[in-house]
């Protein structure tokens, strides 16, 4: 901050006050119950116009200002005027300290804006995908990558992100799945945790941290049909238990902001629904920072049926809503409802408190400038230290599905086929909801796989196949500058030059699946399966006779009954992220020992979907687990109930054997506690990591209970032939759920744990709840 800027704000009469005293180290939620900051936000409250007052509550969009052109801007009028709060997706410190200055400097009152951005899975360093990110299973590794995505980006000038996105989905046709954390509410919170820890540290008013958003609040990952921004209706029974534990563990570690979701809640949109932002939120959970609705989600309520511009503005307001995301309701419409009685001046003041502190959380009216350091940037974003982490992550967070003969890990010899539309595409490696990435810069799989083999092995590429036969299709799932150049030749032709290289190579490298932009937002799909075209490709290359490697590309998932059946080793490599290319071919070569586990289930086909481990037991359940139909039985009468591939599934390249399933004891009371403890063996011929998982079972509840439910994991490393014994304490809390009256209770009963290396493990032992 120079001289200069530090003149023109003391100077200000409006807020010379306001800055004396500021303590840096006060944090963000450090009191559910008092504002540290409240004599300073009320101070700038009783100076604010109304029109002042509705212009905090003003979040527009930014569209592309130039550096050294926001004062011509369009927007640059309207925060001279004191009516926008803050802005999100304008990129770097230059820019943003622009337009930091109009509001500093040429607005009455001098309040700075918050800038934010959807900093989604990384900054410019991009790592996997969420729904990739999640299956490392690794809470230190996944908090350090937001707090590299909170490094650069506030390098870059952002001081907000609009994340994480903690939406439990058991619905793989909604497409964005792929950013959240998968079906399990217990993994979901842990990694919700992780997250806000990442972003926000321990003191908001560093300069490399940014406020978290939490999102979408809530029940966004269950609409109907798996189509987005649908309908969702559920249970309040489960809702609690299911599917808002991830925001409230967010909230619980002090998430700034909350973001409110598209869709409806016992028939009220959650933009407008005052039982969810208020009742719940703030009542019960002491949420004390701010809601954001999601991109013109106050408008939006309209097509709802709620009502007009102003009526619907209304309704937010008074159901907690404290910022409009580009909409502008709350700016236009407020006033009129103020005059007419339909909000009181306590409603918005109370917004406006929440906007304002938040800022001062930031640290912003200490100093505005405080994220613009135009230096930053170059030696803080994309640095080699951070791409280096980001292939680590890559590797860490792929899952081995199928690895028959142990074809796996290739050897750095010979001659190796690299064939499919997606294995030279550096623009879809990061995959979908990457903003910041400069999507060229990604390392694609060809210039991976030739890095890492060197001298050593010959690689021949071939496209094969178009990403699909149909070109509308086609040109929807590349957008947002993520287009696959479509070749000219026939598909005969391309798949014909790809089984010819494929015959003179030892071994083939098939890199299909989806494009980044099948999944993600409105991208919900019917047909799970890869397109056709690239299955006709690994048709042709199966028929060589030469073993073939499945590198799948997906931000869901997929329904690989064919593959599973017909290829001899399936790499589930997700999006990996910036460092794509090198973190995969770490994998494939054995450098990196696959260690990743699926957070969501994958299905046999798109008709068991919605499916989930933790499911409700039947009163009639199948009889048995080996496929066999029984009439009059909760079954199929055409494909068998198990998914294709089971919660918390993964390979590895080695053996882990599980023995000596022990408890501490087996019966506890409500202040009692107990230890179960395994001994995992690394039984293989490599190093390797292990997620070992402890599921839980209430065997009989006052409401039905799921037949079982994650309750803790480790992700231990163990050499081969070494022996670690695995222990997990268990207290009363792990056994509570909200009961029909939703309490929150841990009933009397018996108990079944399970330890083991996925949801399906039946290794297990029994302990009690008494009463005393």
């Amino acid at each position: 901050m120079n001289s200069t800027n530090k003149l023109l704000l003391i100077s200000s009469l409006f807020i010379s006050v306001f800055l004396l005293g500021c303590d840096s180290k006060e944090s963000l939620n450090a009191s559910k119950t008092e504002n540290p900051y409240e004599k300073k936000v009320d101070s700038i409250l009783k100076l604010m116009t109304l029109e002042e007052k509705l212009g905090q509550l003003n979040l527009p969009g930014a569209g592309d200002i130039t550096t050294g052109q926001a004062q011509s801007s369009d927007i640059a009028k309207k925060i001279e005027d004191g009516l926008v709060g803050g802005l999100f997706n304008i990129k770097s410190a230059g820019k943003i300290r622009d337009v930091q200055t109009i509001a500093v400097e040429k607005s009455r009152l001098k309040i700075p804006l918050i800038f934010g951005m959807d900093v989604i899975h990384g900054y410019e360093t991009t790592f996997p995908i969420p729904l990739g990110l999640s299956s490392s299973w690794d809470m230190e590794m996944i908090e350090h990558t937001a707090h590299i995505a909170a490094k650069e980006a506030t390098a870059d000038g952002i001081n907000w992100t609009f994340s994480p996105m903690v939406d439990i989905s058991r619905d793989p046709r909604w497409g964005r799945v792929s950013e959240g954390s998968g079906e399990d509410a217990y993994l979901g919170s842990e990694i919700a945790k992780a997250m806000v820890k990442g972003y926000q540290g321990d003191d908001l008013t560093q300069d490399n941290t940014m406020m978290a958003c939490v999102k979408h609040f809530a029940l966004y990952g269950a609409p109907e049909a798996g189509r987005d921004y649908n309908t969702v209706d559920m249970s309040r029974i489960r809702m609690y238990n299911e599917y808002l534990p991830p925001y409230k563990a967010a909230v619980d570690a002090g998430v700034g902001s909350v973001m409110a979701s598209f869709n409806e809640i016992d028939g009220i949109p959650a933009t407008g629904n005052r039982w969810l932002l208020t009742e719940l939120l703030r009542d019960q959970w002491g949420f004390n920072g701010f809601v954001v609705t999601d991109y013109t989600g106050i408008n939006e309520m309209i097509e709802h049926g709620m009502g007009d511009l102003q009526q619907v503005s209304a309704l937010a307001l008074k159901a907690g809503v404290d910022m409009d995301m580009v909409g502008e309701g709350l700016l236009t419409t407020l006033k009129k409802s103020l005059d007419e009685g339909k909000v009181s001046m306590a409603d918005i003041d109370n917004a406006v408190k929440r906007i304002l502190t938040a800022k001062y959380e930031l640290g912003l009216f200490e100093d505005p400038y405080k994220y613009c350091d135009v230096n930053r940037a170059e030696t803080e974003v994309f640095t080699a230290e951070n791409r280096a982490f980001a292939r680590k992550v890559g590797a860490e967070s792929m899952v081995l599905m199928k690895n028959e003969g142990n074809l796996l890990p290739l050897k750095k010899e010979g001659t190796i086929a690299l064939v499919g539309p997606l294995a030279n595409t550096a623009v879809n490696m990061a995959g979908t909801w990457s903003v910041a990435t400069n999507q060229e810069q990604s390392n694609p799989l060809l210039d991976g796989l030739k890095t890492v083999v060197g001298d050593s092995a010959s690689i021949l590429y071939a496209k094969g196949s178009n990403l699909d036969y149909d070109l509308e299709f086609e040109k929807r799932a590349t957008m947002f500058g993520k287009e696959i150049p479509r070749d000219g030749r026939t598909d005969k032709q391309l798949r014909d030059e790809a089984v010819a290289i494929a015959l003179k190579s030892d071994v083939v490298i098939a890199a299909i699946g989806e494009s980044a932009e099948m999944s993600g937002e409105s991208s919900s799909r019917t047909n799970l399966q890869i397109p056709q075209a690239q299955k006709d490709l690994l048709n042709a290359l199966l028929e060589t006779g030469k073993p073939v490697v499945v590198v799948l590309f997906t931000g869901r998932p997929l329904v690989l009954t064919e593959e599973s059946d017909k290829a001899p080793a399936i790499l589930n490599v997700w999006f990996p992220g910036s460092e794509a290319g090198l973190a995969i071919s770490d994998v494939l070569f054995g450098d990196v020992n696959p260690s990743g586990k699926l957070t969501a289930t994958f299905p046999r086909n798109v008709g068991q979907v919605p499916i989930f481990y933790n499911h409700k037991n039947t009163g009639r359940p199948l009889g048995n687990t080996e496929g066999k139909f029984e009439k009059f039985r909760s079954n199929y009468l055409d494909v068998r109930n198990e998914p294709l591939y089971p919660f918390g599934y993964g390979l590895s390249y080695t053996q882990f054997d599980y023995s000596n399933i022990k408890l501490s004891t087996n019966s506890i009371d409500v202040k009692g506690t107990i230890d179960v403890s395994v001994d995992v063996t690394n039984s293989g011929n490599y190093d390797g990591k292990e997620v070992v998982q402890l599921y839980l079972r209430d065997l009989v509840g006052s409401v039905t209970r799921p037949v079982k439910e994650l309750k803790g994991f480790q992700k231990v490393e163990i050499k081969k032939g070494e022996t670690k014994t695995v222990t997990f304490h268990l207290t009363v809390e792990d056994l509570k759920f909200y009961n029909y009256d939703l309490d929150f209770v841990a009933e009397p009963g018996k108990f079944q744990v399970f330890v083991g290396t996925n949801s399906d493990t039946q290794n297990g032992a029994e302990f009690e709840l008494t009463e005393k």
